[in-house]
């Protein structure tokens, strides 16, 4: 699926019970959301490290729940995904250009 049909499709999901309204205390359940999700994709990798466990399944499911609060956030901040992500490119591809011109 298009990633910005994605964020489309899950800025339709209503969050909490009632559905929160309010834009601040909306942004701020997306990013602790994201910040928890992105954590227990960390807490995978820490796993790795310590017990040389790895459950890519698992991770990939996690990895997933990340992309949704990336999506729904970006749908808050009224960003298509695919602008942040053309952004992003070219901020990495300055920085290298920076680096290797040293």
């Amino acid at each position: 699926m298009d990633i910005d049909r994605y964020a489309k499709w899950a800025a339709t999901i209503q969050v909490g019970r009632p559905p929160i309204q309010d834009d601040i205390k909306l942004l701020s359940y997306l990013c602790i959301g994201l910040a928890s999700e992105a954590g227990e994709l960390g807490g995978l990798v820490k796993k790795l490290l310590r017990d040389g466990e790895w459950n890519a399944e698992q991770a990939a499911d996690e990895l997933g729940d990340v992309a949704y609060y990336f999506a729904r956030l970006c749908a808050a901040l009224g960003k298509n995904p695919s602008e942040l992500l053309d952004q992003s490119v070219a901020k990495i591809e300055a920085r290298i250009k920076g680096a290797t011109s040293n």
